[in-house]
């Protein structure tokens, strides 16, 4: 029989490698978030040298969706961490790995591949 936490569904091995893995998304989600910011600061600074007209500009739409783009895989990636933030206080208080929906405890497996599932994989696949 695997070790449990008194508050939580996790053996202390499984407490361990989740806690792991999830300070290591952390670390790449805001190295990510970092790269991100600076290309929209650089496309933000290079549009500023030039006088485009969105409108009228052949590249304009070009300028426009790369903005968007990058605005959209910021939004993403700021999600995601503040996703990640609140795994890491469930993990402390003793609620991460227990599903929302149900409330039986996720496969550790699910939450190796998706650290900050929420649901067990039957309650996600009635959504």
């Amino acid at each position: 029989m695997s070790e449990q936490l008194p508050d939580g569904p996790l053996s202390l091995a499984e407490r361990a490698a989740v806690e792991d893995l999830l300070i290591a998304e952390r670390e790449s989600t805001t190295t990510q978030i970092a790269a991100l910011t600076r290309d929209w600061d650089d496309l933000v600074e290079s549009s500023t040298l030039v006088a485009n007209d969105d409108e009228h500009d052949p590249e304009g739409a070009t300028i426009a969706f790369e903005r968007a783009h990058l605005q959209s895989l910021l939004d993403r990636a700021r999600s995601h961490l503040d996703d990640l933030d609140q795994m890491v206080e469930r993990l402390r208080q003793g609620t991460y790995g227990v599903c929302e929906g149900c409330g039986q405890p996720i496969p550790i497996e699910r939450l190796r591949a998706r650290p900050t599932a929420r649901t067990c994989v039957g309650c996600a696949a009635r959504r």
